[in-house]
């Protein structure tokens, strides 16, 4: 494995065997998460970037099955925020220092391209110094289009998993791979930083796929990858599921960190949720994000896309004094920049 390590240091490829060989070892991971914090510290330094979250809206017309805004699932509370609503999360966000925002949510067919252009743009003209990343889903090249010429800096868009047959047991025939992978593309080809990611241990999954969620990243180069580990809903189909490993989840970071340096990875909620250090110790797997949740508290707990999701504590955006502390205690920077990712 020192040998698979070392060539993935020195910016060689793997193939999909010894992907699978070196995600699959029994090693101790010390050494890994050192060499993916140093190679982190040498592009970000001990910055962490964070990024204020508003879950805009819980509606979506897409029956994920493990997903607990699944639009099937009738036990779901449903919310959306107007345009003025999210403007003003993201003013009161701007106010507290955050100069990067994530709008995220469900495919809600009510936010057409007009209204999202609208919200875009607004933002954009009240604070044209920050950044702003969307994650809605799939929409159509044209769409994509329309939000970038609007202002819109980030696209994240999770590809789950990059097995086809995998990706077939997760959702329901009414989705398609082929269809993902091209909103990628096409995210890609329009000019966005790009984001793309996976869950760890999802049901079906195994060391292959994930071999195979490596071949894709690095043939796709995306600027932000999201990993986390799979945690079930009570109200979906893969409601008795084991959860995903968090060992395995901090494994695949440092990997994608030595992989490809200049990514930026959060150290997601889906981390700090199935272990309650689970923040940090993303990031000495060799993390560098965290997106705190600024949604108004009355909203931000019927955005369950699992079980127990964690909105409090470091997770929560009206903790930053607090948030910062921590991390300057572990030997982090909190950075409300835009973060962008750096680039060769």
């Amino acid at each position: 494995m020192n040998d698979l390590l070392s060539r993935l240091v020195n910016g060689q490829s793997l193939s999909l065997d010894e992907w699978e060989a070196l995600i699959s070892c029994t090693m101790d991971d010390s050494e890994l998460f050192a060499l993916a914090r140093k190679a982190r510290d040498e592009i970000y330094g001990r910055k962490v970037f964070l990024r204020g979250l508003i879950e805009f809206t819980s509606f979506c017309r897409n029956d994920c099955y493990y997903c607990g805004i699944r639009h099937s699932n009738k036990h779901a509370e449903r919310y959306r925020l107007e345009e003025k609503e999210i403007i003003e999360c993201c003013i009161a966000g701007y106010e507290a220092g955050f100069r990067s925002f994530v709008l995220q949510g469900g495919e809600d067919l009510y936010f057409t391209d007009e209204r999202m252009v609208s919200i875009i743009r607004a933002i954009k003209e009240k604070m044209p110094d920050s950044a702003l990343t969307v994650s809605i889903g799939e929409r159509t090249e044209e769409s994509y289009r329309l939000m970038k010429e609007a202002g819109a800096d980030r696209y994240l868009l999770r590809h789950e998993t990059a097995d086809r047959e995998h990706y077939s047991i997760l959702h329901p025939a009414s989705l398609s791979f082929d269809d993902r992978i091209k909103c990628l593309e096409n995210l890609k080809k329009l000019g966005y930083q790009t984001g793309a990611g996976m869950m760890v241990g999802s049901p079906g999954s195994s060391f292959r796929t994930l071999a195979e969620d490596m071949l894709f990243i690095e043939s796709l180069k995306p600027e932000m990858v999201g990993i986390g580990p799979f945690i079930p809903h009570h109200d979906t189909p893969f409601a008795h599921c084991r959860m995903g490993s968090v060992s395995l989840t901090l494994r695949m970071i440092a990997l994608v960190r030595l992989l490809d340096p200049h990514i930026m990875l959060p150290s997601t909620t889906a981390l700090g949720t199935a272990d309650s250090n689970g923040t940090i110790k993303g990031l000495e797997a060799g993390a560098n994000v965290i997106m705190p949740n600024i949604t108004p508290i009355g909203e931000r707990r019927k955005y369950t896309l699992y079980d127990n999701k964690k909105i409090t504590g470091s997770e929560a955006g009206e903790n930053i004094a607090a948030l910062s502390s921590l991390l300057e205690s572990c030997g982090y920077e909190a950075s409300l920049t835009r973060g962008d990712c750096i680039r060769q």
